[in-house]
């Protein structure tokens, strides 16, 4: 195959293919008639694993380790586990960050319904941020230990 045929058969852009040869994640022969790359089966196995372990929150890097054991014939599995554990507490922190931004979105919207639209004046940008205050409470968490972190 060639890489957009590649590309086309495991859901991805032939950039995408491209970046992944050029990281060693697949492989490919050069076709000596036109030296173009050569993609096979197996290079549509891991292309589908790379998506799948992507879908799941793994780096490329990630990534790598899992097939340089998989391709030492070494079961993979207690790593892909430890990487997930480590990766874990990560996402639900990030998790929260958001929550904590979609609340002083809301937060903002709310106070800014009814405010006039500002025009720049060379000391400001925009009214509406700059006299946002930084440090809004954080709604969601005190409506979490309001209701015993129930929510």
């Amino acid at each position: 195959m060639k890489v957009a045929e590649l590309a086309r058969a495991g859901g991805v852009t032939a950039e995408t293919v491209r970046h992944y040869t050029r990281q060693g994640l697949i492989t490919a022969r050069r076709d000596p008639a036109n030296n173009y790359q050569r993609f096979d089966e197996q290079a549509l196995v891991r292309l589908k694993f790379i998506s799948q372990a992507r879908q799941l929150g793994f780096s490329l890097a990630d990534i790598k380790q899992i097939l340089e054991q998989a391709d030492q014939h070494d079961s993979p599995c207690p790593l892909v586990r430890d990487l997930l554990r480590q990766h874990l507490p990560r996402v639900r922190e990030r998790i929260r960050e958001l929550e904590a931004l979609a609340e002083r979105m809301e937060h903002a919207l709310d106070c800014w319904q009814d405010l006039p639209d500002g025009v720049p004046d060379g000391n400001s940008v925009c009214c509406l941020i700059e006299g946002f205050p930084q440090d809004v409470p954080d709604t969601a968490s005190t409506s979490k230990r309001r209701d015993g972190g129930q929510s």
